[in-house]
């Protein structure tokens, strides 16, 4: 389908992830089905080679940086777990402390970001996002609508044991209402499984009830079904619903919540959908903002580069007509290192 800039570039409200630009769900795999990742593991890797040469990188009058990230780069993060391993026994020190020793800016966070264990990054945004000045409702969005079950609970444990508190206790002091329920609810990890197809008629007739089909709304519905139903079974309550409704879930969620609710049950709605083309609009949002968002741009090029860059580049060009990695180009936002995360 041919579509004008002017109307891709609109508020999301006019369905750029699913149906204007036809990105259909099922053309993407999830995590767990297969890796989609631009960053796979290293073939011959050999740790304690990698860690000499980061140490010699790192030696003497000025960094070599472009040593630094091409070898971090083309490593997974499991075996950049093993070089800083390597590392501290053949030198007695940590390695992420001596790079951010070298580096500074931008560049050092980006690089202590890929020597960070997946779920340990996960939840150090988490704490960043509630402890720093103000709560980042973004960040706890994106990380909470979009991970597995299976990854929520690991970051819930990780937290507690890297964070020094409990992430529940931590989200229900820093959020209220409506929006702390969901949050509350997915932090669960406890999603059904599977399609019961008894459940998907009855649950599109009440979200249409609690919302376009009443005077008020019925927010208790919307969180109870959107928050504890797994993604394939959501897919065709959505479908069921647009039959009975005429539009699209999102057209009521819009129409009857405001705020970070609102912002919050749309994100689980396109990460039922489809993940990679959440991430697809929420990287371009990120590079189109009066000035890039950096740490929203960064924290998903680094979140999502082993698990679905692949698929998150597809969506990108379908969508908005141009390359991830010229988007980045164009953008120069510490390009180097962001343009290596989305290359396979």
């Amino acid at each position: 389908m041919s579509v004008p800039q002017q109307h891709i570039l609109r508020k999301c409200r006019q369905r750029p992830l699913y149906s204007v630009h036809g990105v259909h769900p099922l053309l993407f795999l999830s995590p767990q089905d297969s890796h989609r990742g631009s960053v796979k593991d290293f073939v011959n890797f050999n740790a304690k080679q990698d860690a000499e040469l980061l140490h010699k990188a790192m030696k003497g009058i000025g960094t070599d940086e472009d040593t630094i990230l091409m070898l971090l780069t083309s490593r997974s993060n499991n075996q950049r777990q093993e070089i800083k391993a390597a590392y501290k026994k053949a030198h007695g020190k940590d390695l992420v402390s001596a790079l951010k020793s070298e580096l500074g800016g931008l560049f050092e966070t980006l690089v202590v970001a890929l020597m960070t264990p997946p779920i340990s990054y996960d939840a150090s945004q988490l704490h960043k996002a509630l402890k720093g000045a103000g709560t980042d409702d973004d960040v706890l969005i994106e990380i909470l609508a979009s991970r597995t079950c299976a990854q929520i609970k690991d970051i819930v444990k990780v937290y507690k044991k890297e964070c020094g508190g409990k992430l529940e206790k931590d989200i229900t002091g820093d959020t209220s209402g409506h929006f702390q329920k969901l949050l509350v609810i997915l932090l669960q990890g406890s999603r059904d499984e599977g399609v019961d197809e008894d459940r998907i008629e009855n649950d599109a007739k009440e979200l249409f009830a609690a919302g376009e089909g009443k005077v008020g709304t019925d927010v208790e519905k919307f969180i109870n079904i959107l928050g504890n139903r797994s993604h394939e079974h959501l897919r065709l309550v959505f479908d069921a619903y647009k039959k009975l409704a005429g539009s699209d879930i999102e057209d009521s969620i819009e129409g009857e919540t405001t705020g970070n609710l609102e912002n919050l049950l749309l994100a689980v709605v396109k990460c039922a959908k489809s993940v990679p083309a959440y991430f697809a609009e929420s990287l371009n949002g990120s590079m189109r903002r009066a000035g890039t968002d950096d740490q929203t741009l960064m924290r998903i090029m680094v979140s999502r580069s082993e698990t679905d860059m692949l698929d998150i580049r597809a969506c990108f060009k379908k969508m908005y007509g141009a390359s991830l990695y010229n988007t980045i180009q164009r953008v120069g936002y510490c390009d180097k290192l962001l343009l290596s995360c989305t290359s396979s």
